[in-house]
């Protein structure tokens, strides 16, 4: 994308300028994870304010500072990558104790998520520095919005990341979803979209939502059956060009047997419903959104004083 960030600069000095921005603080600046028109307008003026940039590759962050208008020398910007994070995270604590202000920035997307950043968050931390994230951009955030995953059909969401590499570990982690009554939130490269799809087939009829580019020119959203994920991928050659983030929607919950509703009652009879639905969960083993929906009907069911 090709764009003229001057008159972004001048919003975000007139629109952020006038907070408040302590020296010694590590400032956790979200990026664009595609479009550069992503930026948030506090995260324009915090990028020109602060005295150091940390970055996971300094070429790159270099590039996107100039796109907008930002110029930073060599001597500002620091390689902290999870190769060298614990020892990078010792060099911005110095400079935080020199009342420095430093910004984090990973190549996209929100730091510590699934980029690092978080051991450098925990390093500061420990040493009582201040930290002040700035939201933003997330791709975690992005394809889960873009689900229709109903609340009302699960309790939240679950951020997996990227599941391991190795085939045998793959699929004992695909296993482990089989149950899950809460949407999966998963990333993953496009080398290894090929070999994700096929462990999820195991999954059967299990929707699942693929986001691809997501923000760029070429953003695809799709949401298909795990066992034809394969199938979707192989539809098109470009869906195994550039990166992947897909929600494996909530397991159907199954309904409690008379037995749990047993349970369930008797305890409805003595507590309130939320400690009630938990305690039936822990003695019977089942979802708590399916006790809580059986828990519901239960008391809709009782006789009215």
């Amino acid at each position: 994308m090709s764009a003229n960030f001057t008159s972004a600069l001048a919003a975000s000095a007139e629109a952020a300028s006038g907070q408040h921005y302590p020296q010694g603080t590590l400032y956790l600046v979200a990026t664009p994870i595609g479009n550069l028109a992503d930026i948030s307008l506090r995260a324009l003026y915090v990028l020109g304010l602060v005295d150091l940039v940390a970055c996971e590759d300094t070429r790159h962050t270099q590039a996107l500072l100039r796109a907008y208008g930002i110029d930073k020398t060599s001597a500002q910007l620091l390689a902290l990558h999870q190769h060298n994070e614990a020892q990078a995270a010792q060099s911005v604590v110095d400079h935080l104790r020199q009342g420095r202000r430093v910004a984090y920035v990973s190549d996209a997307g929100t730091p510590g998520v699934s980029d690092p950043g978080a051991r450098l968050v925990a390093a500061v931390q420990m040493q009582q520095l201040r930290c002040m994230p700035l939201p933003g951009p997330s791709s975690v955030i992005t394809v889960l919005c873009a689900a229709g995953v109903v609340q009302d059909q699960s309790s939240g969401f679950v951020f997996a990341g990227f599941l391991p590499a190795k085939a045998a570990e793959r699929e004992r982690a695909v296993l482990g979803l089989v149950d899950e009554v809460r949407a999966v939130v998963l990333l993953e490269a496009p080398h290894r979209m090929e070999a994700l799809a096929l462990a999820l087939a195991s999954l059967g009829a299990r929707m699942v939502t693929v986001g691809r580019e997501l923000t760029k020119q070429f953003e695809e959203i799709a949401t298909v059956a795990a066992q034809d994920l394969t199938v979707w991928l192989a539809q098109d050659a470009n869906r195994l060009r550039g990166e992947f983030a897909l929600v494996v929607h909530p397991a159907a919950a199954s309904a409690p047997t008379e037995s749990d509703s047993r349970v369930l009652q008797l305890l409805l009879a003595h507590l309130p419903l939320k400690t009630a639905v938990k305690l039936a969960a822990e003695i019977t083993g089942e979802p708590r959104n399916a006790l809580y929906q059986t828990a519901l009907t239960l008391k809709q069911g009782e006789p009215q004083e």
